[in-house]
């Protein structure tokens, strides 16, 4: 098997993280795998926003815990939080935004880094008390978030087997 498939089978979304750094060197190229994702049209109307502070994390998590009634929502304490957003006017925000956060995930992967989903975003992100938030990071008013990168190094871990499910149907 190719390393680009072996890494595809590999990954798995990781929810308990590390209080683990993860190198700067690493964060540049997991980032620019996501600016290599595709775009409709090649618009690219994206914006990658990267916090690592984990406290503004933590902050973000306990807004989007109370606005959901969950009382303790911390997604999973990531050590690194990686925001795409996009213009609210592009017809396929969502879509780029998608493709651009499996190259994170998958990239990654790669590095020994753990990733998971966050995707409270797409339903809360014009919440007044979540678009401040926002805002102080410098996220345009213009751009829609619809799901997060949580990154950081595995912590616990069950390796149990992963079986994935689906139907395929090859027409000839």
């Amino acid at each position: 098997m190719n390393a680009v498939m072996e890494n595809i089978l590999t990954r798995r979304s990781i929810r308990a993280f590390q209080n683990k750094e993860i190198p700067q060197k690493e964060l540049e190229q997991i980032v620019q795998a996501g600016l290599y994702a595709p775009s409709g049209q090649n618009r690219q109307t994206w914006k990658f926003t990267v916090v690592t502070d984990r406290d503004k994390i933590r902050k973000l998590a306990e807004v989007i815990g109370r606005k959901l009634g969950r009382d303790g929502y911390d997604m999973y304490s990531p050590q690194v939080l990686v925001i795409p957003s996009n213009e609210k006017e592009n017809q396929h925000s969502m879509e780029d935004n998608a493709c651009a956060l499996e190259n994170i995930f998958l990239a990654a992967h790669s590095f020994g880094i753990g990733s998971v989903w966050i995707n409270q975003m797409r339903d809360l992100c014009e919440e007044p008390e979540v678009r401040e938030i926002l805002s102080s990071w410098d996220i345009p008013s213009s751009h829609r978030v619809f799901g997060m990168a949580a990154l950081g190094y595995a912590g616990a871990s069950e390796n149990k087997e992963v079986k994935k499910t689906g139907e395929v149907h090859f027409v000839e």
